[in-house]
């Protein structure tokens, strides 16, 4: 059987790691990964320099081990995989007023998914295949109900 274009997983740009305050030390974790899908290549363009924006940040956020922004250039696709202490220091960085800024600044611009899990230990490897997978499509999100689940508690309705 021949591979289709279409039938491809999507090729993935990743930055490298960034590197938070906390320190990585065997200890759990929380992981988000978001997805945002422009509609149009110029709002993808500006949705991920936005993200490097933030990422300029992630030393002195508080609470964050680290992170990676991704991007599939084809599928007008970008988001972040980041690594928190705990769900708590993810929530306050979503509700940080430079994180809300961004949000508003895209909102109506495409659409986010995304979802979080809790580590007992974190594992930089795994928890990028764990991620990776979704982001390709080898493994589905996490679905509440018939809707993929959202940790978010800023809504881009809301913000």
């Amino acid at each position: 059987m021949e591979t289709t274009r279409a039938s491809r997983p999507p090729r993935l740009l990743r930055t490298r790691w960034k590197h938070g305050p906390v320190p990585l030390t065997l200890c759990g974790a929380h992981v988000s990964v978001t997805e945002f899908t422009a509609g149009t290549r110029a709002h993808a363009a500006a949705v991920a320099l936005a993200g490097l924006r933030l990422r300029r940040t992630w030393p002195t956020t508080p609470g964050a081990l680290g992170m990676w922004l991704w991007a599939d250039l084809a599928g007008r696709r970008s988001g972040s995989v980041s690594v928190w202490r705990d769900d708590i220091a993810l929530k306050e960085f979503v509700g940080r007023p430079d994180h809300i800024e961004t949000v508003r600044a895209h909102r109506g611009r495409g659409a986010l998914r995304a979802t979080s899990w809790a580590l007992e230990d974190f594992e930089p490897d795994e928890v990028w295949t764990r991620a990776h997978a979704l982001l390709t499509g080898a493994a589905p999100w996490p679905l509440i109900g018939t809707t993929p689940a959202l940790h978010t508690p800023v809504h881009l309705e809301e913000a």
